[in-house]
């Protein structure tokens, strides 16, 4: 279960590397959505939230903290479903539904981050790590 542990750890961490590649090399265009949204220094805070994904994505792939690494994915998750994704607003029923299935696949990501968490901070956790978990 070790290996499948590490395989999950993986690809769920895939989507968030390659966003946090995507914030580094595409600030500019990245940061005028999040200023349309309305996010405060939308430049620094695209670049802050790829590394901030990025470090999260990299320690819970090493096992470094697993726990605290798949707990540090929620609050990005959360702000980005109810800030970017906000389908509510949307007046087009296209934009309305593509928003709607961002906003959803972000609360799902969120979900899969805390049943991570909660493996990881339970005795026993899945083996195949370089620092145990910092909780529990």
């Amino acid at each position: 279960m070790d290996v499948v542990a590490l395989i999950a750890r993986i690809v769920f961490t895939a989507i968030f590397i390659g966003a946090g590649i995507g914030h580094l090399t595409a600030t500019e265009a990245m940061a005028g959505y999040a200023g349309a949204k309305r996010l405060p220094q939308p430049k620094l805070a695209v670049q802050v939230s790829g590394v901030y994904i990025i470090l999260a994505s990299a320690l819970l792939v090493l096992g470094v903290w697993p726990d605290l690494a798949a707990l540090a994915l929620v609050p990005f998750l959360l702000v980005t479903a109810f800030v970017f994704h906000d389908f509510w607003k949307q007046e087009s029923p296209e934009a309305r539904q593509q928003e709607q299935l961002q906003f959803l696949k972000d609360l799902s990501l969120a979900g899969g981050a805390l049943a991570l968490f909660a493996l990881y901070a339970s005795d026993p956790h899945p083996g195949l790590n370089l620092v145990g978990p910092l909780f529990g």
